[in-house]
């Protein structure tokens, strides 16, 4: 009896995947498209692929050398992108973490000056799309090979 009713929970979690699947991209494919919009459009000079990454009036926030909360505006911060102007940086998705309309990520963005940036973003679904409106972030010396 307990295996009759394993296979058929199995069966349903299956079948309920499969749906999730055929209705669309997952939540997280949809995360995972929006956080690339910002890694990709960053590196590559692309700033209509940031604008599809955040909410018009999302804001940045960092804290400065001397302790006191730096904010940025988000409209400023894509102006300083340059359509085709290339950046030698790397970024990665370190982690993604949802529950209904409400996300949590965190990037890695390898700098060519030697530092790493580490970018926590607060996403939000609406109108059926995935925006960032919130990124906090940190940076560190990119630690170096000793030889």
């Amino acid at each position: 009896m307990k295996k009759t009713i394993l296979t058929v929970m199995l069966i349903v979690s299956a079948s309920f995947l499969y749906a999730q699947e055929a209705d669309g991209p997952s939540e997280m494919q949809q995360i995972t498209e929006t956080l690339m919009h910002y890694i990709e459009g960053t590196s590559n000079g692309e700033p209509d692929r940031l604008r599809k990454a955040f909410h018009p009036d999302f804001n940045l926030y960092t804290v400065t050398e001397q302790d006191s909360l730096r904010i940025r505006n988000g409209q400023r911060y894509i102006s300083y992108f340059k359509e085709g102007v290339k950046v030698d940086r790397v970024g990665r998705i370190i982690s993604i973490d949802y529950e209904n309309d409400a996300a949590i990520a965190k990037v890695e963005i390898v700098m060519p000056n030697g530092r790493v940036f580490v970018d926590y973003f607060l996403l939000l679904k609406y109108e059926g799309s995935w925006k960032i409106v919130h990124k906090s972030y940190t940076s560190r010396a990119y630690p170096s090979k000793k030889g």
